[in-house]
């Protein structure tokens, strides 16, 4: 910016100082031209002053003029600015005047104020100028680039913006002696007081000589304890900073590695399944019969081409939790010797809006160029549940559509066998299931008892063991039990002959491993009375003399009366093969067996002297009898016909049912008596037998029964 250097240590814009020389001109030529000027002066202009911006007025002071003379300030004037005298005062119309007037408005106050512009703008005609150009005027021609920013009339856009600023860019640096336009705010603003000198301050409060020393002491305290301070609040407030940039930073690397940001967490990579076959499966012989043939199409998929047949595109393993669903998608993949892309539902459900589709279309994307090769997806109920009308979650149906529309827009023979595997196929929608997508559905169940026996062998393979285990008595005694439960019990069986010591596991090691599994752990630390042990251990012999003395009960595996879970003891029995249905005699033999320990108490003690211990004996012995009034027809008064919904029946036919039901249990009540009583001998050598040994296996109790000693352990 141009400026005007009057003394060595002031500099300022040369707009101030036309300011100032304006106050001055009108100063001296207030009391003779002011008033006539003013009073010719047209109505529609306005005034010098509302011509131009607003600017701060400077006084002598700040622009270092204070020193100069009456005389020499005026000659100032004159040259710089030559007043307007009274013989130069406007004249009526019509006459010669110094001034020219003008309606129109030019593109900036400082045109309007002083009658001409900077640059190639001083050669236009002024608006309000003077015919006799000014010493200001002319140095201004002169110049070739006057670098003062005058404000621009009209409205201010994003173009003119720009265009000052590129200005601004193209500006050549200024020098020392020019204020740079980030200072011109500082500049332009009220001074305001002077600040005064320490000495001055101490002057001006009155403060006496004596305790000066002590005021600038403490100024000096208070100035370094404010600058400590500042300096503290300055560090605390850059490790502020820094702590946010570290916690931004890292938040940013985390929403990096979230699907928002990259809609897969990784690329999905295939497994090869070499060392997983059908010879790994054990107990689903029917699940791996349905099965080959999916093998045989990824092995030879142009033998079904050929014939114009198609595979199923999906095929959905039904099955409780263990049974090998899982592996047997592995052991196809295996056996077919193809990719193997595993997958859980889960995986799909994220919180962001349209990742499971997008991990969808990857997985898909990925295993179409690999063909032929086998998607399996665990949990599939979790991703292809059924989809419902909810507000609170819009896009929630967004993966399972984009599942349907991936396996529905397969070419035929495509070469991609999608495996999925679920607990709860009710749970899955209507759309999924349908031919065309998972329209081929393999049961999983639990193994019978020869699966059982398979399996174990298996994983009794994998441990050292005894050669002499058959391993069908254990399958027998573990009815219900899945794939993934016989393993647990192998494993188990381990552990407790590491602990005891053992070199090898034994029959014992896979009771006491089966027994835990059903009951739970033994509570040797329990403290047992005499009498309630030898109550425990008739109310136990009871169970075991009705069950191997009635014809149709299931044979005797085990009798303890070692506390184990909740029970105090119990009588194990086993099946010989599993059984699919059950006859009447069957069903009332496993009543008479559950009646055996209370009827025991009961002939032993007598009846003030029963115990609890018969609760779920009672619990199952009902449950039985009322499955043989209400469901299986086997009640002669009420016929053969089922009542599901009790509440739905008459108060006459409810009551004939709970009638139906005591009857069956007094009469097995009855029959484990007369037993029991004719029995007498045996019962009381079996129960001394139990309290001697507290375990007795199958072939100790026929010993003990038959009369027989037993082998001291």
């Amino acid at each position: 910016m141009f400026s005007f250097s009057v003394q060595p240590q002031v500099t300022v814009p040369l707009s101030h100082l036309i300011n100032v020389l304006h106050s001055m001109k009108s100063s001296v030529g207030s009391s003779s031209s002011s008033a006539a000027y003013t009073a010719r002066k047209p109505k529609e202009y306005a005034s010098d002053s509302e011509l131009h911006c607003t600017e701060p007025m400077w006084n002598l002071r700040e622009l270092g003029l204070s020193d100069l003379g009456a005389q020499q300030l005026d000659e100032l004037v004159n040259r710089m600015l030559p007043r307007l005298s009274l013989q130069e005062a406007p004249l009526p119309s019509g006459e010669q005047t110094a001034w020219r007037t003008s309606h129109l408005s030019t593109h900036s106050f400082f045109y309007n104020k002083h009658g001409f512009s900077s640059g190639a703008m001083a050669m236009l005609t002024p608006v309000f100028s003077r015919q006799q150009p000014s010493a200001l005027q002319a140095v201004s021609t002169e110049l070739q680039h006057w670098p003062v920013w005058v404000q621009s009339r009209g409205f201010k856009t994003f173009r003119s913006k720009t265009r000052r600023l590129q200005s601004a860019s193209e500006r050549p640096l200024e020098s020392e002696g020019f204020t740079p336009s980030f200072m011109k705010g500082f500049l332009t603003r009220d001074k305001g007081v002077d600040i005064e000198s320490l000495d001055s301050l101490s002057k001006n409060k009155n403060i006496p000589e004596g305790q000066q020393d002590a005021f600038k002491k403490g100024f000096a305290e208070g100035f370094l304890k404010a600058q400590a301070l500042t300096q503290r609040t300055q560090e605390s407030l850059r490790r502020t900073r820094l702590i946010l940039l570290v916690l931004l930073l890292v938040g940013l690397y985390g929403i990096s590695k979230t699907p928002f940001i990259s809609g897969l967490d990784s690329a999905v990579d295939p497994v090869q399944m070499k060392n997983v076959t059908f010879e790994h499966v054990k107990g689903v012989e029917e699940a791996k019969n349905e099965l080959q043939e999916v093998v045989e199409f990824l092995k030879n998929p142009q033998r079904f081409t050929a014939l114009g047949g198609k595979l199923p595109k999906g095929v959905l393993l039904v099955g409780p939790p263990g049974t090998g669903k899982t592996l047997l998608a592995r052991a196809v993949a295996g056996e077919a010797d193809v990719p193997f892309y595993y997958a859980s539902g889960s995986e799909f459900d994220e919180m962001f809006v349209g990742v499971g589709a997008s991990r969808i279309r990857n997985l898909f994307r990925e295993a179409k160029a690999n063909a032929p090769c086998v998607i399996f997806i665990d949990e599939l109920d979790s991703v292809g549940g059924k989809r419902i009308e909810s507000p609170m979650h819009p896009y929630s149906r967004q993966t399972i559509n984009q599942l349907l529309a991936e396996m529905d827009g397969f070419k035929p023979n495509e070469g991609v066998i999608i495996i999925g595997a679920t607990n709860f196929p009710e749970a899955l929608d209507n759309a999924l299931i349908r031919p065309g997508r998972f329209d081929m559905q393999v049961t999983v169940p639990k193994p019978d008892v020869k699966g059982r026996t398979e399996i174990l062998n298996w994983y009794l393979k994998k441990i050292k063991v005894d050669p002499a285990i058959e391993a069908n008595i254990i399958a027998r005694g573990t009815v219900g039990f899945s794939g993934a439960d016989l393993e647990n019990l192998v494993n188990q069986a381990a552990l407790k002959a590491a602990v005891d010591g053992k070199d090898m596991v034994t029959l014992k090691e896979l009771e006491f491993a089966k027994d835990k599994i059903l009951m739970g752990p033994e509570r040797r630390s329990a403290e047992i009375d005499k009498k309630n042990k030898i109550i425990t251990a008739y109310h136990e012999s009871g169970h075991a003399i009705v069950a191997y003395y009635t014809k149709d009960a299931m044979p005797i595996n085990k009798a303890t009366i070692m506390p184990r879970g909740p029970s105090l003891g119990h009588v194990s029995m086993l099946p010989e093969n599993d059984r699919w249905s059950e006859t009447r005699s069957q069903l009332l033999a496993q009543m008479d067996v559950s009646m055996g320990g209370r009827v025991a108490e009961e002939i032993i003690f007598g009846q003030e002297y029963i115990t609890t211990g018969a609760s779920s004996d009672f619990d199952s012995a009902t449950k039985i009898a009322k499955m043989m009034v209400t469901r299986f027809g086997m009640c002669e008064k009420l016929g053969v016909m089922t009542y599901t919904d009790m509440t739905a029946q008459s108060p006459e036919t409810q009551a004939a049912v709970e009638h139906e039901i005591r009857v069956l249990l007094k009469e097995s009540y009855e029959r484990a008596k007369a037993l029991l009583k004719s029995r007498a001998k045996e019962h009381k050598n079996l129960a001394d037998a139990l309290l001697m040994y507290e375990t007795l296996d199958a072939k100790e109790i026929q010993l003990v029964l038959e009369g027989k000693n037993l082998e001291v352990r």
